[in-house]
């Protein structure tokens, strides 16, 4: 039986969970919901429909696991809590100051409706929360080291769309060279936030906004900007369709140490990534995710979990003997 998918919100991250449900043979999407009149939402998927949001608790018989599509910063902190007291639920929470709240509040509410609720799954957080544990646990002497970009990320550009007078926004994360290559030597610097990124935003405005407003807003934002060397550019909406229609991303996790009876061997461990399209890649974390998530409902788990309580069998459609036999 096919584990039956609800994707809440049809943005571009719902609509990159829409893709990758259909290269999951095990996986079936079953409907869209959303805030926009349903009528006006054209999915790809001929089987599935797509409904109201107001109609996504009616039918929590009919959906296996909810995932939700909707914005980080404002959207998710409401939304999770909300459905996971009745859906198995699967999120892309990705402001890191506030994960421990979020996880507090979604754990209530699943463990309250007896569900499993998977928050801040893709790649960071998600893939490299993971290699960073893994790094650590195998080299507890060492330095971490995390480097994002240079690429478009969903949740910061989101942040800045929520700002008054703004129309349409793209936000880049560019590592520093020269603080990446020092790492990359084993160098073990010591970098601040600033030292490691500079963040470059591309926002069309409203006729008559105040863009100095807009400006400070975005580099004074706390979680996202304050802490880094922020340039903002003010374009046109023709200029935005043309120079940043693509969702392009990917990052470095890095972490050097050293072994021995007295550290005498030095170690770098690299993980990256290289995305065309960040949506699309953790709209294909998110769906292992929502399989592992129906697993561990059907054995009876409850609450709030993260990437850290997954084994890595629940994220595959293959049976154990056949990891064991192909992958191990």
């Amino acid at each position: 039986m096919s584990i039956r998918i609800g994707i809440l919100g049809y943005g571009n991250l719902g609509r990159g969970v829409e893709c990758a449900v259909k290269h999951n043979p095990d996986l079936e999407l079953k409907a869209v919901f959303t805030r926009r009149a349903p009528e006006t939402v054209k999915i790809l998927t001929e089987t599935a429909k797509v409904y109201h949001v107001d109609e996504a608790v009616k039918m929590k018989d009919e959906i296996d696991v909810l995932i939700l599509c909707v914005g980080s910063s404002t959207d998710l902190p409401v939304q999770t809590p909300e459905y996971a007291e009745y859906f198995n639920v699967v999120d892309s929470f990705d402001t890191h100051a506030r994960i421990p709240e979020h996880f507090a509040a979604v754990d209530a509410a699943a463990k309250k409706g007896g569900k499993v609720a998977m928050i801040s799954v893709g790649w960071d957080p998600g893939m490299f929360s993971l290699n960073r544990l893994y790094a650590n646990a195998i080299m507890p002497d060492g330095t971490d080291y995390t480097f994002w970009g240079k690429g478009v990320s969903q949740g910061h550009s989101d942040a800045v769309r929520r700002i008054q007078g703004v129309v349409d926004a793209r936000q880049y994360t560019i590592p520093v060279e020269k603080a990446l290559e020092a790492v990359r030597n084993g160098e073990n610097p010591e970098l601040s936030t600033r030292e490691k990124h500079t963040r470059e935003v591309f926002v069309v405005a409203e006729e008559g906004a105040d863009k100095a407003k807009i400006e400070n807003e975005i580099k004074t934002m706390p979680n996202y900007f304050d802490e880094y060397d922020t340039t903002v550019h003010f374009i046109t909406e023709e200029e935005m369709k043309r120079d940043h229609a693509g969702l392009p991303h990917g990052g470095f996790v890095i972490r050097t140490g050293k072994t021995g009876w007295n550290n005498e061997h030095n170690h770098v461990i690299e993980y990256s990534l290289k995305l065309d399209s960040n949506p699309e890649f953790t709209s294909s974390v998110i769906c292992a995710y929502a399989r592992a998530a129906y697993r561990m409902s059907q054995e009876g788990h409850t609450g709030c979990k993260t990437v850290f309580d997954v084994a890595p069998a629940y994220l595959s459609s293959q049976t154990p003997e056949e990891l064991r036999a192909h992958m191990l």
